[in-house]
């Protein structure tokens, strides 16, 4: 094997092991990840799963930003580039979010929502990379909002931090109500709470 193809083929098996462990996390959460579990799982040595990260924490950090990138071609790069910013923007955004959960792209649901109320008490880096990502969401979220304001398409004294407060809010009880109570019409509830939430705060169309 010619040293090109080494390194294409070890890429490819890290990401093999990083895919497997973002499927298992979602449901059984980053500390289930054992490397044992998932050497079995994948027909590899232990030495040979822990010699693409080093250690587990290396491992869940992986997983992390494996996470991100999935939530970012299923939610905000769902929406066309050439949607004007603002409330269409949002709009666009709250629905591919919706989807995402509806669709069960992950087995366990959101989890951002699962590796935040897992890590949430805790420090160090992994906690600190979830905290990132939802930082980073919500910063864009919000900036989307604040735009909408300034366009004069919601309402001048709007609060955004509260309307970003209760739009993950929705989402929140949305992965709840899916994963928890196996409840299938939760994602229309999510739009039509985030329909009234919308009309709550727009500026009446003359």
């Amino acid at each position: 094997m010619s040293p090109r193809n080494s390194v294409a083929e070890t890429r490819r098996t890290r990401q093999r092991i990083v895919d497997r462990s973002l499927a298992i996390a979602s449901v059984y959460g980053l500390d289930g990840l054992t490397i044992g579990w998932l050497a079995t799982d994948l027909g590899m040595s232990k030495a040979g799963v822990l010699g693409h990260f080093g250690t587990k924490e290396r491992l869940q950090l992986a997983v992390v930003d494996a996470a991100a990138e999935l939530f970012t071609r299923e939610v905000p790069n769902q929406v066309a580039a050439d949607v004007p910013p603002g409330l269409p923007r949002l709009h666009g955004w709250c629905d591919a979010w919706v989807s995402y959960l509806a669709r069960d792209v992950l087995p366990g649901g959101c989890f951002l929502t699962a590796a935040a109320a897992e890590f949430d008490g805790r420090s160090g880096p992994v906690r600190d990379a979830i905290a990132g990502m939802n930082d980073l969401w919500q910063r864009d979220l919000r900036l989307q909002i604040r735009h909408a304001i300034t366009a004069g398409e919601l309402q001048s004294d709007t609060d955004a931090d509260q309307l970003l407060y209760e739009v993950v809010g929705i989402m929140l009880a949305l992965n709840h109500f899916l994963q928890l109570q196996r409840d299938r019409s939760a994602p229309d509830r999510a739009r039509r709470a985030l329909h009234r939430l919308w009309d709550g705060v727009k500026i009446p169309v003359q």
